[in-house]
């Protein structure tokens, strides 16, 4: 079992509580859905099984979140790309195509079930379709993901992100020619006002940074390194999408008839810079992009 304290600050006032919780975890809202009507929340101190209790400045929202029982998702002999483990993390390097975690339509197959094979212990705390899941990859992009094996380390790597001290880059491809070399994009994202599968930059979302560099222009696109400063889901798709340069290869937010054709989702997650969650040892990791990602690079040149 494992305690989050969060206390509410101005900026979150009003803020549902249901919502409150998905933003300040790594838990899906349907798991804090759950976890609400379970009785597992209180509002300073006082059950609530409101989810759309609005909060107030100043009050401390306190969430128990049962220990996961990973062994309910199936173990399965899938190759897997460890890059680095120890007793507390690993790192992965994920393929395109390979879905993150188990849920409706992708039962299995999923990194996680690669995980329960090939790793010797998850942390609990992300529920048992997600054990060891700090973060997540789309399906569609490759590289870097780091996991955590037990629950403090998960706490650690969650503080990391929400303090904004883990740094991760980037490897993508966007349409045209970008005007300047360095750019910051602050817009803020939420779901799509009518597509409810999508996601788009919408007045009073939630706020999302990115800041980009074009390592390369090529012929009709950019090759940029993108440094993200939050971590909204789709961030980097829908914040290309909304300065008018959709990556390539982008099934959702892409261009609808594309200048240039690719057959995977041009976005690579390269880099991700991390304190160590036992001795704060700073570490550094990489990916190289793989081989199908490098070939349009190559082809645009």
């Amino acid at each position: 079992m494992q305690r989050i304290r969060e206390k509410v600050e101005a900026q979150d006032a009003g803020a549902r509580l249901d919502q409150f919780l998905a933003g300040r975890t790594e838990l899906t809202r349907s798991r804090v859905l759950q976890l609400i009507e379970r009785g597992c929340v209180r509002v300073d101190g006082a059950a609530s099984g409101k989810a759309g209790l609005k909060l107030r400045a100043g009050q401390e929202v306190e969430m128990e979140v049962p220990s996961a029982k990973p062994a309910q998702v199936e173990a399965q002999d899938i190759p897997l790309s460890i890059l680095y483990q120890d007793a507390d993390i690993a790192v992965i390097d994920k393929p395109c195509g390979m879905v993150v975690h188990p849920a409706a339509g992708n039962e299995d197959g999923t990194l996680v079930n690669a995980l329960l094979y090939h790793l010797d212990g998850l942390s609990g705390i992300g529920g048992e379709m997600r054990p060891g899941i700090v973060h997540r990859l789309d399906k569609d992009t490759s590289g870097l993901l780091i996991v955590a094996k037990n629950d403090r380390a998960h706490l650690s790597l969650c503080a990391q992100f929400k303090e904004r001290t883990m740094e991760k880059h980037y490897l993508a491809l966007a349409t045209g020619r970008m005007r300047e070399e360095r750019g910051r994009i602050d817009a803020p994202i939420a779901r799509h006002p009518t597509d409810r599968k999508r996601m788009a930059v919408v007045a009073g979302g939630r706020e999302a940074q990115t800041e980009y560099r074009v390592l390369e222009w090529l012929r009709g696109a950019s090759y940029l390194d993108v440094h993200l400063l939050t971590g909204r889901t789709h961030q980097i798709r829908v914040h290309m999408q909304h300065i008018g340069h959709p990556l390539v290869g982008d099934p959702i937010y892409g261009a609808k008839h594309p200048a240039i054709r690719a057959d995977r989702l041009m976005l690579h997650a390269h880099t991700l810079r991390v304190r160590h969650p036992s001795t704060g040892e700073e570490m550094t990791f990489t990916s190289e992009p793989p081989a199908d990602f490098l070939s349009v690079i190559q082809k645009l040149r």
